[in-house]
Parts: C-alpha cells; structure tokens; sequence
C-alpha cells in the first residue's frame, strides 16, 4: 500500500461514523465564522472551501460569515494608513471605512467565493448592505478609570454594532441551494456603512436563522481551564460561571459571549473550534470526537454530542 492510498476499511469506517450526522443534521442550517488561520493558510483555505461544498451536497445549508482583519491592515499599511486600535477594536474614520469596504466586500469576500465554486459549489457574495440585512447602528465606547465620576466615551469612527437581521436574501439563496457568503458590513437608516465584528455578525445571523449550530473558527484549541486543558461540552450556565470566576477574560471573552448569547438566542449550540485543523468544520460535525468546546443549554446537554 503506497503513502497516498488510503485503507478502504478506514474509508467506510469513516462514512459510517458520519451516517447517523448526516441524517439528523440535513436540512439545518449551520452558520460558521471563518477567519484567523483557517483563512490564510493556503490547505486550510482549501479544505474549508472542500467542507462547505460538501455540507451542501449531503443537505446541510452553510452560511459563511467571514473576517479580514489582517487583509485590511495589509492594505492599510499599503496604503500609508495608520491603523489605530481601541479595546482591540479598530479605529474606523471615513477614508478607513473605504479600506475595509473593498478588502471586506470585495477581495476577501471574492476569493471565498471564487474558492467554493471552483470546489463545486456555488456560493454567492454579500455584504450587510445588499438587501439592507444587516442593519447597524453606531458602537458606543465607554473607557471609565477608578478615579472618573462618568464613563469617558470614544469615538471609534465607523464601527457598529448589529440592530437587526434581515434574513429574507439569505433563505432565499439557501433555498436555491446557493452558499452565502456574507462580510460583517452594515448600514444604519441613512445609509451610513459600519465594520461590525465577525463573531458579533455570525451570532446574530445565527440567531435570526434559527440556526442548528454557530461554528466560530478560532486559532486555538477551545475554551481552556485553568489547567489548560480544553473544555469540550459546556452549559450556558457552566459559561457563565467561568466568566463569573475569570476561567474566560482577555481577548476569549467577546468570542465566548457572542456565542452564549447565540444559544441563550435560540440556536441550538455553539461550537469553538481549531480553525488550525484541516477540515475542522467537518470534524466538528460528522465525529464522535469533534475539535474544540461546544455549548448548549442545559436540556440539551447530551442531546448534542456533535
């Protein structure tokens, strides 16, 4: 048997292992971030391509809601732009905001597109403003010190937050068995656009759907305890205790919050996931196994073992 033929035990092993999956999961819709690594590596940007084409194929809607950060910086940087950030959150002004508009909506969300048809699929690009879907309004940053009466706020420029989803374009392409692929730009009511967290979108296209499952591609291993050894199944209530007790701070908290705030929201679980791992997404779903945490509330724990 030579390196690259596979054993075909293995192979139906494999199928069988999935059945049960493909069955209960066909006809739901999974929303999935995809970003960090999995989006800069040239065989996970393969594979992720690969899992979304077949997701469709064996039932399942995906719709993929898509970062950029590092794009945009790049160009920025081209660009002679300086980047700027508050709370992790970059500072957007109008000459940025274009920036992030043809790196977000043109292309990173392009290439995505370009990627999944060439694998099969067919996969079509948005952004928040096609259709109105995604409605935002203005974040509001408050920076508040010990030793300050009020919270001082900051504005940050062009950076919204999610008011409303408007999945009407959305189920309508799923249902023509199109793939969404959607960047996290929205507009509010006078048509002024904002950058909006990846995450953030995600959850609340999640929510709005109805969605199965939240799948958030990260670049570690999953929600880690003290000990730093990974969490795989969680309740919302165990969610909130690690907040409560520190176990979650820094730079995870916003990702784990957006995803709580899924379930809490009606989708029935959030999975955070090693984006690092070729076709996570996939192992994620079809195995015993899976590749990060998954949360769920608390009627559902052991019911979602996937």
């Amino acid at each position: 048997m030579t390196e690259t033929t596979r054993d075909p035990r293995l192979v139906v092993e494999v199928l069988s292992e999935a059945l049960p999956y493909i069955q209960r999961f066909s006809g739901k819709t999974v929303v999935v971030k995809y970003g960090g690594n999995a989006m800069t590596e040239d065989t996970l940007i393969d594979s992720f391509a690969r899992n979304m084409v077949l997701m469709k194929e064996v039932g399942i809607n995906p719709v993929v809601v898509h970062g950029g950060g590092p794009q945009i910086g790049d160009l920025l940087s081209k660009l002679k732009i300086e980047s700027r950030f508050v709370n992790g959150m970059r500072v957007t002004d109008s000459q940025t905001m274009d920036v992030v508009e043809m790196v977000l909506g043109g292309l990173v969300n392009k290439g995505i597109v370009n990627l999944i048809n060439q694998c099969g699929g067919k996969a079509i690009g948005l952004t928040g403003k096609d259709g109105a879907q995604i409605r935002a309004r203005k974040l509001k940053v408050e920076h508040k010190t010990p030793e300050m009466t009020a919270p001082e706020i900051i504005d940050i420029g062009h950076v919204g937050e999610v008011e409303h989803i408007s999945t009407d374009l959305i189920e309508m392409l799923a249902e023509r068995d199109f793939i969404p692929v959607i960047a996290p730009i929205g507009v509010d009511a006078q048509g002024h656009s904002y950058n909006i967290n990846a995450d953030l979108v995600a959850g609340k296209v999640a929510e709005a759907l109805g969605a199965e499952k939240l799948m958030l591609l990260t670049n570690v291993a999953g929600l880690m305890n003290a000990e730093g050894e990974v969490l795989t199944g969680l309740t919302t209530a165990q969610v909130d205790g690690l907040i409560a007790d520190g176990t979650i701070h820094g730079g995870m908290l916003p990702k784990i919050r957006c995803a709580l705030d899924a379930v809490k929201g009606g989708v029935r679980s959030a999975h955070i996931i090693d984006g690092r791992v070729p076709h996570a997404t996939l192992l994620e779903i079809f195995t015993n196994a899976g590749v990060g945490t998954l949360i769920t509330d608390a009627e559902q724990q052991g019911n979602d073992s996937a």
